[in-house]
């Protein structure tokens, strides 16, 4: 099934949580400061029903998203107000792929955890947790695996700002 199906019937079925598809598009010639969107196209989720979602994409027998193949979040500028968590689930029954976003407020960025839907989700949800500053509600095991306990802000956010020294060692 193509993205096009897929969200059709992720539309259908009335999964919930599902809000918007969006696909790439080439810039419209007539608006200078449109730059058009490449890359993959995606489904926008709320994040209160992520896990409603998720279930929802991993038990419809049309759709068998047995495979969570990345977990990632991104921050889209220093000046941006939200992060995007990012979810690519794989079909090898059906031999298809979706992406997945949320939008989460960085001041309050939680989320819940998938990790009950999709086990593996607990290694990226930790790097997440670390590497953004992101809260995942109900995780099994959130303990850092990166950094220690007491490092100073969130390295992959736009805007965080490198330590000059870290108890006693320089970091420039």
């Amino acid at each position: 099934m193509d993205f096009q199906g897929i969200h059709d019937h992720l539309k259908a079925a009335d999964v919930p949580g599902l809000l918007k598809a969006d696909a790439p598009r080439p810039p419209n010639p007539e608006d200078k400061k449109d730059k058009g969107r490449a890359g993959d196209p995606f489904v926008e989720v709320d994040p209160v029903q992520i896990c409603e979602f998720m279930a929802a994409c991993r038990d419809d027998e049309r759709l068998r998203f047995e495979i969570l193949a990345d977990l990632s979040a991104a921050d889209p500028s220093a000046d941006s107000e939200e992060l995007w968590v990012l979810y690519q689930l794989l079909s090898i029954t059906h031999r298809h792929r979706l992406m997945v976003k949320a939008r989460i407020p960085k001041e309050d960025a939680n989320i819940n955890t998938i990790a009950g839907i999709h086990r593996g989700a607990q290694w990226h949800e930790r790097e997440c947790a670390e590497m953004f500053g992101i809260t995942f509600n109900g995780h099994p095991d959130p303990r850092n695996m990166l950094l220690p306990d007491d490092w100073p802000g969130y390295p992959l956010r736009k805007d965080y700002e490198f330590p000059e020294e870290y108890h006693g060692i320089s970091c420039v």
